[in-house]
């Protein structure tokens, strides 16, 4: 199991930071009406990759949850880049979502440049997704994802997750990414909450 970043303390807004914001582009909708059913455990999706939900953490308004992909195919995958998650809600209708490659600001690590991996058959590679559940505007209603569909990176075939929540927006439409580590690779992490922090950086308002 990978270890799902802790949540940083303090979550009141602040200005912006001076930074240049990271990459982000909407994610791709799947070209059906309906979600698709997250395969058995033991089944291997067409593209030689399958991708579970870890579980997350959630506290003052933020959410954290981990994701895994193992090669189950019979060759090499090569990986590099951020996973590009895509949502649909409890009717299976999708949900408009911007990406934000990284999240500065949030959690140690996030920002991490991605590196190129290449993954033999049965060995796994980990990333992070991280949001707000806040509803910064009262005239939108607030996003609930339920079902959720991942691409490894960006243009290859996406593959459906089983969630063991839902993956609650509020109305921001923003989820961050982190990007691909191997399995044994610390994850993305930071001191548990009450713990004494290194300099914390104000958090993203790009999320």
């Amino acid at each position: 199991m990978i270890a799902v970043p802790a949540l940083v303390a303090g979550c009141a807004a602040v200005p912006a930071p001076s930074a240049a914001p990271a990459p982000t582009y909407p994610t791709t909708t799947a070209p059906t009406s309906s979600p698709t059913t997250a395969p058995p455990p033991d089944h291997c999706p067409p593209g030689g990759v399958r991708i579970t939900a870890l579980g997350g953490n959630a506290a003052m308004g933020l959410r954290a949850m981990g994701i895994e992909l193992v090669n189950c195919g019979s060759t090499p995958y090569r990986l590099k880049g951020w996973p590009v998650p895509s949502l649909r809600d409890v009717d299976g209708d999708p949900i408009e979502v911007r990406i934000v490659q990284g999240a500065r600001g949030i959690t140690a690590g996030f920002d991490a440049p991605p590196r190129q991996l290449v993954l033999r058959p049965g060995e796994r590679a980990g990333a992070a997704l991280i949001w707000r559940n806040l509803v910064d505007n009262p005239t939108v209603p607030p996003a609930d994802g339920r079902f959720l569909e991942v691409a490894p990176v960006a243009g290859r075939p996406t593959v459906p997750v089983d969630l063991g929540s839902s993956i609650d927006l509020g109305n921001t439409g923003r989820l961050g990414v982190s990007a691909w580590t191997r399995r044994e690779e610390p994850a993305p992490s930071v001191p548990p909450t009450g713990a004494p922090a290194e300099a914390t950086p104000p958090p993203d308002s790009r999320l």
